[in-house]
């Protein structure tokens, strides 16, 4: 039987996307996204880093700033690698299949040009 992984995320971006390009041509976008949880002891934030692939990644990369609140949803896939103290190390990334942005219309013209200005439609951008 196959199986799947999926976690949803609402946070807010805590930089900038960065944009690369990987040799075929296809933009990888990564942010991180804090959740945070208030309880009756107070508030817990965890961190999450996501990478979109595509279309997706130009999307988010144009649109996306620090700060804005987004909806992610995708896989959990883990990823390998060496830390400066030469360990191996896990880390849970999150691929974003799906991106949508949670700010209100008021708050993106606030944030400037990389939130998006001219002539698109903020509400129904193409994610």
């Amino acid at each position: 039987m196959p199986s799947y992984s999926k976690i949803t995320l609402i946070g807010h971006l805590g930089r900038d996307p960065e944009t690369k390009y990987v040799p075929s041509g296809d933009a990888v976008t990564e942010f991180s996204v804090a959740v945070s949880e208030r309880t009756k002891q107070g508030e817990t934030t965890t961190w999450y880093r996501v990478s979109a692939w595509g279309r997706l990644a130009e999307v988010c990369s144009q649109y996306l700033h620090k700060g804005s609140l987004v909806y992610v949803e995708g896989p959990l896939v883990a990823r390998e690698y060496t830390d400066r103290e030469g360990k191996a190390r896990t880390s849970l990334d999150v691929r974003a299949r799906e991106v949508k942005m949670l700010d209100r219309a008021g708050d993106r013209e606030q944030a400037g040009p990389a939130a998006g200005s001219g002539d698109v439609d903020m509400d129904h951008v193409p994610f």
